[in-house]
């Protein structure tokens, strides 16, 4: 009853979204009684992908830390995947399936403070991706030569989509351990290091094993398979020797060879920017796959056409977009954030996309100038939808957020970047963010509070409007008697940011608030600086 009437709440208070939303997507978004008593430590997720059937069998032993004492177990596994059975210290154990919940029920005590393990075998053909990776599951493709061409993306859908998991974002598994089988002509690349690889001559396949060594989120986990060449080069990054590691359909490796040069410009520029690059341990991988492209943790796919911009086409609109590949450059600094800094909640997505949405302006401005970099930026705003907040509603399964966590939320940081007027104060908070949060998950407030200490400011109103309100602030202003009027409005009431204005030649700071100002002023004509995401309206 009582979680029957907290869904009922929470279709009314979250009505203004386009998504309506089911008990499964409370299931699947609340941290439930089920998830919270146990802390993810370690997975090994063992798979066989049988490309012909479009079928996988496989496991997933999960070890887990007791927090609290309980029996029952949430573990997330979609339709028309099954789990077979579940086995716990050579005992099969009772579960019970609701929807694409299954709450496994312990028959040993599960002692506070043990570390214990329990092995899910499951099976079935998993949902096959419809337009990945905006609609993910399993990619079926062919290459060019007719061979398998197979890959994973599950943001949003979840990583249950594939295997079985604790699919909520706010616990990352500390480390991870990957195995699959494939026919013996291909081969997978995973996330992390390759251990080893198993010959199954009685088969005819191979088991490629992966290890993942620091912190990672379920839906940056993935198995890509094809008929691959790898190579390799070592970028001597801020933390000394990183592994780099680039894998190509053999059709395409001189197209790749030539692309993916790509890869230690972008590693220069978001060292510079964000920090060393989070998972040294792991490598950086680029890995071809048959879609456009995704965030995977250490193992970044790639399928923009060996070409720059998005598909060959400028975003902004500017030029500027031209100068990169999108997919390399975007995709990558989901490596900081994301991966590296991972939201707790759906409803905080951007976290993940408008700092990475901004990072692209960090490229230019990094080997091509600031102003550059700020003209793409800009150039952004005509793709910005103002329809509804950045900040989805919590504890649902929200995937209906909308585009402007990309476009909106670059502009916003461009925005907060110009009232800070520090460049090297700017970069400290981008790099200070990186280290605060190394390898954690994250709430918004969590990065509000910590860039409004780092930079001084109280950025309570400046978040407030541009997040968790649609509008547009304008500013409203009019001269009279030699003086400016100014105030804000289409805004927030306690809407207070200040903004760079040029008027008779001179420029000026305004501090505009909701009721009117002025100043002594010379001239009639007020510019304003273009890097504040603001609109004007000259009144009287």
């Amino acid at each position: 009853m009582r979680l029957l009437s907290f869904l009922a709440l929470l279709l009314i208070t979250t009505s203004s979204f386009a998504q309506e939303f089911t008990r499964q997507d409370s299931l699947r978004g609340t941290i439930t009684e089920e998830r919270k008593w146990w802390d993810l430590t370690h997975y090994h997720l063992s798979v066989e992908v049988l490309p012909n059937e479009k079928r996988i069998t496989g496991s997933n032993t999960i070890q887990y830390k007791v927090l609290e004492e309980h029996n029952l177990m949430q573990v997330d596994l979609q339709a028309p995947l099954q789990i077979t059975k579940v086995i716990q210290n050579g005992q099969e154990l009772d579960f019970s399936s609701e929807g694409n919940a299954h709450f496994i029920l312990f028959t040993e005590k599960q002692t506070p403070g043990s570390i214990n393990k329990v092995t899910v075998h499951y099976e079935g053909k998993p949902r096959e991706a419809r337009r990945a990776p905006w609609d993910g599951g399993f990619s079926w493709k062919k290459d060019a030569n007719g061979m398998d061409f197979i890959a994973t993306s599950c943001q949003g859908l979840g990583a249950s989509v594939w295997w079985p998991c604790k699919d909520h974002m706010y616990d990352e598994v500390d480390s991870m351990d990957i195995s699959v089988e494939v026919p013996e002509h291909l081969a997978d690349v995973s996330n992390g290091q390759l251990v080893k690889i198993d010959r199954n001559r009685n088969k005819k396949t191979r088991t490629f094993h992966w290890t993942v060594k620091n912190p990672i989120n379920n839906y940056g986990i993935n198995l890509n398979i094809g008929n691959y060449v790898n190579w390799e080069e070592t970028y001597q990054g801020e933390k000394g020797d990183l592994q780099v590691s680039y894998w190509a359909l053999k059709p395409d490796e001189a197209k790749a060879r030539e692309q993916f040069k790509e890869v230690p410009r972008m590693l220069e520029a978001f060292e510079h920017w964000f920090g060393a690059y989070p998972f040294y341990e792991d490598g950086f991988k680029l890995v071809q796959a048959p879609y456009l492209g995704m965030e995977h943790q250490s193992s970044v796919t790639y399928g923009n056409g060996f070409q720059n911009g998005y598909l060959g086409r400028d975003l902004s609109s500017t030029g500027w977009g031209l100068k990169f590949d999108f997919i390399i450059v975007h995709e990558s600094g989901h490596e900081w954030f994301a991966n590296n800094i991972t939201h707790k909640d759906m409803a905080d997505m951007w976290i993940h996309e408008s700092f990475t949405n901004y990072s692209e302006s960090l490229f230019l401005d990094y080997f091509f100038g600031k102003e550059a970099g700020q003209q793409y930026v800009r150039g952004t705003r005509t793709a910005i939808g103002n329809t509804q907040p950045m900040i989805g509603p919590y504890g649902v399964n929200y995937q209906g957020y909308p585009g402007d966590v990309y476009y909106k939320g670059g502009n916003m940081l461009n925005t907060l970047r110009t009232i800070v007027n520090d460049d090297e104060q700017w970069r400290g908070v981008l790099r200070g963010l990186g280290e605060q949060f190394y390898h954690k998950t994250v709430h918004t407030s969590d990065v509000e509070n910590f860039m409004a200490e780092f930079l001084n400011l109280d950025l309570t109103a400046f978040f407030n409007q541009y997040l968790r309100d649609r509008r547009v602030p304008t500013l409203e202003y009019y001269f009279k008697d030699g003086k400016l009027y100014h105030r804000w409005i289409n805004s927030i009431s306690s809407f207070d940011m200040p903004v760079d204005v040029t008027v008779g030649g001179q420029s000026i700071r305004l501090t505009p608030t909701s009721r009117w100002q002025n100043q002594e002023v010379t001239g009639n004509e007020l510019k304003v600086d273009l890097n504040y995401y603001i609109s004007t309206l000259q009144s009287r």
